[in-house]
């Protein structure tokens, strides 16, 4: 099964500020999160993951529901606590995201 895979505006946002040679690290993403979203470390939750890509991270939510990953985040190990805080706390808001996305594109 393959999830369709999905960055926020504000993650496309903040990879842009990102080094090219990070910037074509993290474009292989979307395919290996297509074919194994449960790759990367788990935070809290089952369906919460993160992927180390050199010094920063990338966060991403998994609904296996609507076979779909929303990419939503990226920090540094500074930044870490704060963006899984922000996240969780955004867990309602991402789901109604994810489900409008499931229907445009099913």
């Amino acid at each position: 099964m393959m999830y369709k895979v999905i960055g926020t505006n504000t993650y496309l946002k903040e990879i842009e500020k990102w080094s090219k040679e990070d910037k074509e690290t993290v474009q292989k993403l979307p395919n290996k999160l297509a074919s194994n979203p449960y790759t990367g470390d788990q935070l809290s939750y089952k369906f919460l993951r993160e992927k180390r890509i050199g010094e920063k991270r990338v966060y991403y939510l998994i609904y296996d529901e609507l076979e779909l990953v929303l990419i939503v985040a990226t920090s540094g190990k500074k930044d870490q606590q704060a963006t899984i805080d922000h996240i969780k706390e955004q867990f309602e808001e991402y789901k109604e995201i994810a489900q409008k996305i499931s229907k445009q594109v099913s």
